[in-house]
């Protein structure tokens, strides 16, 4: 019982753990100058991140991610040579968000800059500036500054050496710099700190603690859907009737089916371990956005759905059962038991492997590196308590359904669900590499094909080889077609356009669409703070600040499955003054900003390096999507909101802004 409860405080402590904070450091780089000869070095930049995050590398495509840059303030007495130079092992991976391929760094990041020294005195200071990412949120663009100098022997002059240097392109634009630093109007009140204020109306909740609560749930149905498959629900009674039988102590009994279950927990729980152990975390994290790995899942899917509808039957080889069985016989105690659990593992395989196939592929694209111990952990649990209740309360077998027809029933209609995700990471790969097979349209033409054969055959009217010939169509089945059918139905708008919010976590993004006749976008008034704030007091509405960012993919994720919602929408385009920043923006400030956080002195050289500065100084936070909502003084109305696609909860955010901007 101990051991029990001390399980229970851990899974709990695992659910609620959250998984970043609001403020986040998860890079740190230092700076080195290094001497390669008498008139030559490089500054050295090495870089140590957070596991799971990344440090975008250099020379990216336009509209992608944040490349590294080395950028110059001011240059004497020297002269660069060549390019910022990435060292080290690159990872390259095509991206499916802004289709094309990225160049990245895990664990360490090094970058190296040249520099030729023309002799005296030397002066160099200027900054590099990279992007970082995890899976959930990415940073903007952060500088790390440098400033070294010195005194050199003068080389010998050639006639290369007397001619002009010639300028680089990074050195001209530090140049046009030419005037002294400004400061930012700190006595504007919509500038002011709100950290506390913010705070007060509590802590914004991650999604990512509760995806852990969603796939405990999604493999604990799992779960429940394998007992009532033929290889699973027939052994029940066999089982219990066994424990109870073996010995005339029925506490003894009892206790051995709870040894039982526990024993099916215990294999499960290892098999999600192993996933993670086999892979590693990083494999993980990147199982979600490469291509190949989600062409493998995509065709491993369509052979369990086959395997569901009859075509073959996955099993393992017999001798393995059949030698752990024997095993068993052999054995007394926990190890019989165990032993015992292992051959229900062995022989269900056929039924409950494209069910644990199907959970694992979908959790380990989470991301989360516990994600397949979770979805094992509710799955085992489903499986095993039946065992262990049945054992408690023998009287309950007899009110058992009997195996039949409608267990076969349960096994098609997973093989159609299978396929219709199998579609998923088709689209995944499929955006990947630019292919347009699956854009959004066909993507739901396909889905509502699948569903109406799917209501098609729980009314009867399609059989599979392994199917009765009885054609009665019981209550329960008839209300599954019913729900089958409509959902077809339901989405059929979207092969115009129609945003179908109840699939738009699955359906490719919208800008797939070829025809479109939806119009129901938003669109952000500002993108500028200080003018968005003034038109909103002149016009006595309230505020939403979204920070975001070109190179952030869950911020797209956001405006292409929340934003389109009817609610939301209507509330960001009428209700609200939106005000949308972005922090990776290059676009040059007329002249630097000069401000001091946390002690240190920083140069804000760009617009996205001063929305930057704005939500870090005025809200404590860093990382995008981050909505929050003010009166036209700059205060908070409701705590702020970052990646979660829970439209409820954004329509309440949105609504509780909006009372207590009323009162």
């Amino acid at each position: 019982m101990k051991r029990r409860i001390t399980l229970s405080w851990l899974l709990m402590a695992l659910i609620c753990l959250p998984m970043f904070a609001q403020m986040q450091d998860p890079v740190r780089f230092k700076t080195e100058w290094k001497n390669l000869s008498a008139n030559e070095a490089e500054i050295i930049f090495t870089g140590t991140m957070d596991q799971g995050w990344h440090v975008y590398s250099t020379d990216l495509q336009e509209g992608g991610p944040t490349s590294a840059t080395f950028n110059i303030d001011k240059i004497e007495g020297a002269e660069l040579v060549g390019k910022l130079t990435p060292i080290g092992k690159e990872i390259k991976q095509m991206d499916p968000i802004f289709e094309m391929e990225v160049k990245f760094f895990e664990g360490t990041a090094k970058f190296s800059q040249k520099v030729k020294l023309t002799g005296g005195d030397y002066l160099i200071t200027g900054y590099l500036e990279f992007g970082a990412c995890n899976d959930q949120n990415c940073l903007p663009p952060t500088s790390v500054d440098f400033s070294y100098k010195g005194t050199v022997a003068a080389p010998a002059k050639t006639e290369e050496a007397a001619a002009p240097a010639e300028s680089t392109e990074t050195v001209d634009s530090a140049a046009a710099v030419t005037t002294a630093p400004q400061t930012l109007q700190e006595a504007t009140d919509y500038w002011k700190p709100v950290i506390k204020e913010l705070s007060n109306y509590g802590s914004t909740e991650e999604q990512e603690s509760h995806s852990w609560i969603y796939i405990f749930f999604t493999g604990l149905v799992g779960g429940i859907l394998a007992l009532f498959t033929p290889c699973v629900w027939p052994i029940i009674p066999m089982t219990v009737s066994f424990f109870l039988k073996r010995t005339k102590d029925k506490k003894k009994g009892i206790r051995d089916a709870w040894t039982y279950g526990a024993s099916i927990v215990v294999i499960y729980v290892a098999l999600g371990l192993a996933i993670t152990l086999i892979f590693g975390a990083s494999a993980l994290n990147a199982l979600s956005t490469n291509a190949i790995f989600n062409i493998l899942f995509f065709l491993m899917l369509v052979i369990f759905a086959a395997s569901f509808f009859g075509a073959f039957e996955i099993t393992l080889p017999s001798k393995w059962s059949n030698a752990v069985d024997s095993k068993a016989e052999a054995t007394t105690g926990l190890l019989s038991i165990f032993l015992m659990a292992f051959t229900l593992s062995l022989v269900s395989f056929s039924c409950t492997g494209p069910i644990i196939g199907f959970l694992l592929v979908e959790v380990s694209t989470t991301g989360s590196v516990v994600a397949p111990a979770i979805g094992m952990l509710g799955f085992a649990i489903a499986l095993a308590l039946p065992f262990t209740l049945f054992a408690m309360f023998p009287s309950w077998l007899k009110s058992m359904p009997k195996s039949g027809g409608w267990m076969n029933v349960i096994k098609v209609v997973l093989g159609f669900l299978e396929l219709a995700f199998a579609l998923k990471f088709l689209s995944v790969a499929d955006l990947a590499y630019g292919w347009r097979l699956l854009d959004r349209e066909t993507f739901l033409a396909l889905w509502i094909v699948i569903f109406a054969l799917l209501g098609m055959y729980l009314l009867g009217k399609i059989k599979f080889p392994h199917d009765d010939d009885n054609n009665k169509v019981g209550v329960g089945r008839f209300f599954l077609a019913l729900i089958s059918l409509a959902f077809a139905v339901y989405m059929i708008p979207g092969l115009w356009g129609a945003p179908l919010k109840a699939v738009s976590a699955f359906a490719p993004p919208m800008q797939t669409q070829d025809f479109n006749l939806y119009k129901n976008e938003v669109h952000a008034k500002f993108t500028d703070f200080d003018a968005g704030m003034e038109y909103a007091r002149q016009n006595n509405k309230p505020v939403m600040i979204d920070f975001t960012g070109y190179g952030c993919v869950n911020c797209r994720k956001m405006e292409l499955a929340v934003w389109t919602d009817p609610k939301v929408s209507q509330m960001l385009n009428n209700d609200y003054v939106l005000i949308t920043l972005y922090v990776d923006e290059k676009t040059k400030l007329p002249e630097p900003i000069k401000v001091t956080e946390n002690g240190t002195e920083r140069t804000l050289r760009t617009i996205g390096d001063k929305w930057s500065y704005l939500q870090r100084s005025k809200f404590g936070a860093n990382a995008q999507p981050f909505y929050v909502l003010l009166d036209n003084e700059g205060m908070p109305l409701n705590k702020s909101y970052s990646y979660d696609e829970d439209i409820a909860k954004y329509v309440d955010f949105l609504q509780t802004g909006l009372k207590n901007y009323k009162k």
